[in-house]
């Protein structure tokens, strides 16, 4: 990483940081606004943040860990989530996460290697009728089997692929 590289990484950082009155109570919305800067609780921000803030690494890391919406990994470019609601349990929602973390190489809550895709699960996708689902970055997609979860994200991947390679 560049100096300016570097500059402009920890600009978000002293901006945020700016804002806090260092009060221990608002470590969840400073958090927040961290990982809306960034996309996730990188480990040196992390850091930083209890350099500048005194509250010890382990403090820190209890709360993101404890809460569901904090991420102390990268997101993918492209979400799956997979629902594991009553209907979809039912119809086989396991079966498909199993055969997408096969595909994807991947377990869920996290992310392929080449940082293309977030695998994770959600309670209901409200598309109870369509069961099991999957929903590939708000598109849903209904009806799965192993073999056509598959399918769909070889083919999304063939579709959009090539915008990731160009950026």
């Amino acid at each position: 990483m560049s100096c300016r590289n570097k500059k402009e990484y920890y600009a978000a950082f002293e901006r945020i940081l700016s804002e806090y009155p260092g009060d221990k109570s608002l470590l969840i919305p400073l958090l927040q606004k961290l990982q809306e800067a960034y996309g996730w609780l990188p480990p040196d921000i992390l850091e930083a943040l209890s350099d500048r803030t005194g509250i010890p690494i382990p403090e820190i890391l209890g709360v993101a860990t404890f809460y569901a919406q904090f991420r102390l990994q990268p997101m993918g470019k492209h979400s799956i989530r997979l629902c594991f609601g009553t209907a979809c349990h039912v119809n086989g929602s396991e079966t498909i996460g199993d055969a997408l973390r096969d595909e994807l190489d991947v377990e869920l809550g996290g992310t392929t290697e080449d940082e293309f895709y977030t695998l994770s699960t959600v309670a209901c996708l409200g598309c109870c009728s369509l069961a099991p689902v999957m929903m590939i970055d708000g598109e849903v997609y209904g009806r799965l089997t192993p073999d056509k979860a598959r399918q769909i994200v070889r083919e999304f991947r063939d579709a959009h692929g090539e915008e990731a390679a160009a950026e």
